[in-house]
């Protein structure tokens, strides 16, 4: 693990990058997930189930590869808050990480359990063929866990709102170094 870097504002630019990748693939997932069903059985729903599970997977790797470089290069900053704040806030950030690496695997699971044609291109087999309830709980528990880091997500964004509009800290600014350089 790192050592923190107190003099620090603003984390490195890779860790700036993974976050906001994340972001915008948790988004894209999660709409994408939520909307699946409103394409037409067939061709169309096919490519949007591989779509989800390319970006699922694009996930999977920058999640992965986000904790990797946290605990080996990442610039870790000074704790902007102190005692249940802090706690709260390691919290949110270690139940993201199982959040996403939980729904990422309960939708890896789910395809490895049902055979399902990628882009229409060519079938991806499945490894077990579980039985139609089996499936839709792998399902619901992809859901259930895509759900809940939408909701923590949005907790930790709010969080980083009241930061800087109601705390008027530079909490913010540490995942956008242009906010600290706007209020200087």
């Amino acid at each position: 693990m790192q050592s923190i870097t107190p003099d620090a504002t603003a984390y490195d630019p890779v860790t700036i990058r993974f976050h906001w990748l994340t972001v915008i693939l948790i988004a894209l997932l999660w709409i994408g997930g939520e909307t699946i069903d409103f394409w037409p059985r067939g061709p169309l729903r096919v490519d949007a189930q591989s779509v989800h599970i390319v970006l699922g997977i694009a996930l999977a790797v920058v999640i992965v590869a986000r904790i990797v470089w946290r605990a080996t290069r990442g610039l870790r900053l000074a704790d902007a808050d102190k005692g249940i704040l802090a706690i709260l806030s390691h919290g949110a950030r270690w139940g993201l990480y199982l959040l996403i690496l939980a729904a990422v695997g309960f939708g890896l699971y789910a395809i490895s359990q049902r055979s399902m044609s990628f882009f229409n291109l060519f079938p991806l087999p499945a490894l077990a063929d579980v039985s139609r309830g089996e499936f839709h709980d792998i399902i619901e528990n992809h859901e259930l866990a895509a759900n809940l880091t939408v909701i923590l997500a949005l907790l930790h964004a709010s969080a980083a709102l009241v930061h800087h509009y109601v705390l008027r800290d530079t909490v913010l600014a540490r995942m956008i170094p242009r906010l600290a350089r706007r209020a200087r």
